[in-house]
């Protein structure tokens, strides 16, 4: 009974040797096969196989020895390149097909990046994307700032950007409610419109923005101001002033924003 006891531990205790042993080669084929590439400072780890996907590229070169790429100083391979926009090499090489966030704004950059990795997919499937952008009318959007008695007074800002329109607005109701100072009730918000009870005229020209008491809040200016600063934060540029006769943005009733 002894013997057959030991005999069946031992069995199971070759074959648990056995197992770890397999399981320590799997372990080392597993590590062998992945890759830590250091893009820009931005560490990314792939398996060899999706870098060698595409011959004759860098990454394959790079993976296969036939070109030279220097470490980091974890012994990663470092790449001097965007690592941001890698992102979507990578996912490239996994997918085959190139897939972008909705509002996606940097084919150019992603074209330069799918040139120095030697990707001529990629970069066809960049450049047909931005074509088909070129070709895409985008409609024309506006937001009116004016007043209760005279809208010829306000400012319109036209741009082709719905979203950005959407974003001006918020930033004008935010400036407007804080100089209000807890009387958002002096104007009023619609879809493309916000209209203030009052505006008036200073001697100079300037148009102020005015409480239902004629207590001053802002001039029409510093909404203009506000609407361009954050346009050219945002990469917009400022097409013409609709009104030339102003000789001035300063002085003008209209901005076209455009991208």
């Amino acid at each position: 009974m002894e013997r057959k006891l030991n005999r069946r531990e031992k069995e199971k205790e070759y074959e648990g040797k056995h197992n770890s042993l397999e399981d320590a080669d799997q372990g080392k084929n597993c590590k062998s096969t992945l890759m830590t590439l250091n893009v820009g400072g931005y560490l990314y780890i792939t398996q060899k196989q999706t870098l060698t996907k595409y011959p004759d590229t860098f990454l394959e070169g790079i993976v296969n020895g036939k070109i030279l790429c220097p470490f980091d100083a974890d012994g990663h391979y470092f790449i001097d390149r965007d690592g941001l926009l890698f992102r979507h090499v990578l996912n490239f090489l996994r997918n085959g097909e190139l897939l972008l966030p909705e509002g996606f704004r940097e084919n150019q950059l992603l074209a330069q990046e799918a040139e120095f990795f030697q990707l001529k997919g990629l970069a066809e499937e960049v450049k047909s994307r931005w074509e088909k952008e070129q070709l895409t009318p985008r409609e024309t959007t506006f937001l009116e700032i004016t007043d209760n008695h005279d809208r010829s007074q306000g400012l319109r800002i036209f741009c082709n950007a719905p979203d950005f329109i959407s974003k001006i607005k918020s930033r004008i109701v935010l400036v407007s409610k804080s100089r209000l100072d807890g009387f958002p009730e002096e104007f009023s918000i619609s879809s493309n419109i916000i209209q203030f009870k009052y505006f008036i005229k200073s001697e100079n020209g300037t148009r102020l923005v005015l409480k239902e008491d004629n207590t001053f809040v802002c001039t029409l200016e510093t909404l203009k101001f506000e609407a361009i600063m954050m346009a050219l934060k945002c990469g917009f540029r400022l097409l013409t002033s609709l009104d030339c006769s102003k000789g001035s943005i300063v002085h003008s009733d209209a901005l076209h924003f455009i991208k």
